[in-house]
């Protein structure tokens, strides 16, 4: 099995269909997205391909070590990801088909109106394997 990371980006990505700010939905679509996204993962788990995933808050700093002794350096001059990443959820899976498959549901998830969004997501492999600990 492969693990895969899908992101949901507030933009980068094509507009989706139904591309109406989650700021302009009711609150009971705002319950009907969660609401989706949780049964999902719920049926992943059932399955053994979900691993993890979280929502974003918009807020976030970028950090970077700036040499000994000096603080670290906050911000910069590049696009944060609290600007582009909304969430993200990790798949284990049997094959990459398996994974877009899936992504291609999480797309579904409803929107204004209760209409599916038809986000675009991003869908990378996970790097290698991650280490094991026997001891």
């Amino acid at each position: 099995m492969a693990k895969y990371l899908l992101l949901k980006h507030y933009r980068g990505a094509p507009e989706p269909i139904n591309n109406v700010s989650m700021d302009q939905w009711s609150q009971e679509e705002i319950s009907a997205h969660i609401k989706y996204m949780n049964d999902f993962a719920d049926k992943l788990k059932e399955t053994g391909e979900f691993v993890d995933g979280q929502a974003l808050e918009q807020t976030g700093t970028w950090v970077r070590y700036d040499g000994e002794g000096r603080p670290p350096v906050t911000d910069g001059p590049f696009a944060e990801t609290k600007d582009l990443i909304a969430g993200w959820m990790i798949l284990d899976t049997d094959t990459y088909e398996r994974a877009l498959e899936l992504a291609g549901e999480l797309s579904a998830a409803p929107g204004k109106d209760g209409k599916p969004i038809h986000e675009w997501l991003e869908i990378r492999p996970l790097y290698g394997n991650a280490p094991t600990i026997t001891e």
